[in-house]
């Protein structure tokens, strides 16, 4: 039986990696966007997929968007929290604004989806979430102190919820990105990148493809006794 996986935040980067990976694997795929309409429309019709305007931040836009989901393919198996933000600044001059839109966007986002999700898994006794943190979320970036704060949020509740639900055999498990080459990193100079690499034992940046193929092993029957954990992808920079 073919699998149904839903994706917040993929019409680029890791989120469109994963579309694209999941899609190629045969699963049927479904996946939010903010704002990125174009992109969204064309890597729907790419991989065949379903994309789904939302706000991940809005509860009630997430219950929409699973509602359709749900409407459209008759269940969600796979749930993958990928939707989230970054931004860098001094700790100081991070105002009560951004400090709320991220936790809003990066921690809360992911609380919505899998709270939507849960109740028809809980029921089947069946299903998967995915979480995509961040290695700053477990050992902290200076200057990302909200970021840090929301990826290290996001490692909490993937370890509690993963005993919580386990139970009705649902597994939560997490992948923790190093430094990867995606848009949210473009704001990074050629030294800053420079700097990282050196920084990084393998000597380089991550793909997005990369990260795509740790949470399709995570989502897979390959990993059907794994739950509750972390992985770090990201080059050897933590270990």
């Amino acid at each position: 039986m073919e699998k149904i996986v839903l994706i917040t935040g993929g019409s680029r980067g890791i989120g469109a990696s994963c579309v694209r990976a999941f899609a190629n694997r045969g699963y049927k795929v479904a996946f939010t966007y903010l704002s990125s309409k174009q992109k969204a429309d064309k890597i729907a019709k790419e991989c065949g997929a379903l994309a789904i305007q939302a706000d991940i931040s809005s509860s009630n836009q997430v219950n929409d968007a699973v509602d359709l989901v749900i409407k459209h393919f008759g269940r969600v198996d796979i749930l993958v929290n990928n939707a989230g933000i970054s931004e860098f600044s001094l700790f100081t001059d991070i105002t009560d604004e951004m400090w709320q839109k991220m936790l809003d966007t990066n921690l809360s986002g992911a609380f919505y989806a899998s709270r939507a999700v849960l109740p028809s898994m809980i029921s089947r006794k069946a299903g998967c979430i995915v979480n995509i943190a961040s290695m700053w979320g477990e050992v902290g970036a200076s200057c990302e102190v909200h970021y840090s704060a929301s990826k290290a949020g996001l490692i909490g509740m993937t370890k509690a919820l993963a005993k919580e639900v386990a139970l009705s055999g649902i597994r939560v498990n997490c992948v923790s990105p190093g430094a990867i080459d995606t848009d949210m990193n473009a704001h990074l100079t050629i030294e800053d990148i420079d700097a990282i690499k050196l920084e990084t034992p393998l000597g380089r940046l991550g793909t997005p493809e990369e990260i795509a193929n740790a949470v399709l092993f995570l989502a897979s029957d390959e990993a059907s006794f794994i739950t509750g954990q972390i992985l770090g992808v990201n080059g050897g920079m933590i270990i």
